[in-house]
């Protein structure tokens, strides 16, 4: 089969990214002396340098525990990565409590994760370190040297990162896999952004979250809607943004300010979008509620987003192809010797290429003479793709290898097709998966935090 998927997307190499970034101070959490400007200041309690530590459960999460040495060492690399970003940094009381909760989340989804037999094999786990390594522009010997010198054991990166991957299979099951999106919402999703395409705006926003418990009662609801409101009353009378984020959020943004960044408008749930419309740069929206809970939304700026359409050409070539593959009996020289045999044939036109391809091809097309019809830029594996590039129309190549086995190529022909629309709707395609997915993640990480029995233990 020689067509393949599209490469993945890079997403998780850059959440990954991430997590080295935040992880070189795990290590030093339980053993700093003092709080320095290093750590963020006052996050960590006064220790002599020769004193043992001594460590205890702060929170159950089902049938594990996290300790407070590990609240610590989270606590002590948050506070690092909102100094390095200059973010606003709430008391120390409200940092513990806030990634308190995101280590329960973390933890419950590992659990899931675990039942549901997520694993991830030292094979792709190698792949991703080095993938790190490279957009860091080291070798993985020198990241892992300079993450020891920093004090974080490279075997407990190499844990985060499999426990990165597991949670991203496990959303990717639980959620990425079932949002639809039917050609019917593409067409009324295109139809309407054409008509507001001089209205296409983009939003610098921030957000306060007050989350609402799945199943909660009536009273939950109106105590979280209290809070809400006591939130909103203070950013009225002047209260900071990003410091009242920091302290009353439970998005997981919370500890950067509640900063989400530049989003075009209409990739938001359709009732933020309606509201941030409505205001200039440096206004909050009222209290919106969503099945999440009650959202405040601040708008830092906006920009017009659009224009006309660029016109999108690719080129196709239609090509066919013999595909012989090395086996126990057949050694790769006797393949290429084969292969060589069958080009000499065409030359001296003692067979066409598709009567031989039917006779010799091991590859699904060899019923239809070898044809692979019309192939668009990425539709084969980069050494055949590279090799068809190179061909004239009628031409034959020569031998060439790829992952599965050994090519002849005849390029049939080539044309140029306007995708544009077709890429069009991929857009709007996407843009709704988007918005699907937003309300779909923060529901199922509620649901998993909810869900989970979650014990804490006073401090002996």
């Amino acid at each position: 089969m020689m067509r393949t998927t599209r490469l993945q997307s890079l997403q998780m190499a850059a959440a990954l990214l991430c997590a080295l970034t935040a992880g070189q101070a795990l290590a030093q959490a339980a053993t700093q002396a003092e709080p320095s400007a290093a750590t963020g200041g006052g996050f960590l309690p006064p220790a002599s340098a020769n004193a043992k530590v001594v460590d205890s459960i702060q929170v159950v999460v089902n049938d594990e525990v996290i300790t407070r040495n590990e609240v610590a060492g989270r606590v002590v690399q948050v506070a690092q990565n909102m100094k390095a970003r200059n973010a606003q940094m709430p008391d120390p009381a409200t940092m513990e409590r806030q990634v308190l909760e995101a280590m329960i989340v973390e933890r419950a989804q590992l659990q899931l994760a675990k039942e549901m037999g997520v694993k991830v094999d030292d094979r792709t786990l190698d792949a991703t370190i080095g993938r790190i390594a490279e957009n860091q522009k080291l070798s993985v010997q020198d990241m892992r040297n300079q993450m020891e010198k920093e004090g974080m054991p490279f075997a407990q990166f190499r844990e985060d990162i499999r426990n990165e991957i597991m949670m991203q299979r496990l959303r990717e099951h639980e959620v990425d896999s079932k949002i639809q999106v039917s050609e019917a919402e593409i067409d009324t999703y295109m139809a309407a952004a054409k008509a507001a395409e001089a209205d296409r705006i983009e939003v610098d926003i921030s957000q306060i979250l007050v989350r609402v418990p799945e199943n909660a009662s009536p009273e939950q609801i109106a105590a979280r809607a209290a809070r809400a409101e006591e939130v909103m009353r203070q950013l009225r009378t002047g209260a900071d943004f990003a410091r009242m984020a920091s302290t009353y959020s439970d998005a997981p943004d919370a500890l950067k300010g509640g900063e989400i960044g530049w989003r075009d408008a209409d990739r938001l749930p359709p009732m933020f979008s309606t509201e941030l419309r409505k205001l200039q740069a440096g206004q909050v929206t009222p209290v919106l509620k969503t099945n999440v809970g009650f959202h405040i939304l601040k708008l830092a700026g906006k920009r017009p987003l659009g224009g006309e359409t660029e016109k999108s050409v690719v080129e196709q070539t239609h090509a066919r192809h013999i595909l012989i593959k090395v086996t126990p009996t057949m050694t790769e020289g006797e393949v290429k010797r084969k292969l060589l045999e069958l080009k000499e044939k065409m030359d001296n036109n003692a067979g066409t290429f598709e009567d031989l391809a039917r006779l010799h091809s091991q590859d699904g097309s060899a019923s239809k003479g070898g044809d692979l019809g019309w192939l668009y830029p990425g539709d084969t594996v980069p050494e055949f793709e590279t090799a068809m590039n190179d061909l004239k129309p009628g031409q034959v190549s020569d031998v060439i290898q790829s992952p599965f086995g050994f090519h002849l190529i005849q390029v049939i022909g080539r044309k140029s097709e306007d995708v544009t629309q077709q890429k069009e709707r991929n857009v709007a395609r996407q843009v709704l998966r988007d918005r699907k997915m937003q309300e779909a993640m923060e529901d199922w990480m509620r649901q998993v935090r909810d869900r989970a029995y979650v014990e804490f233990r006073e401090e002996q």
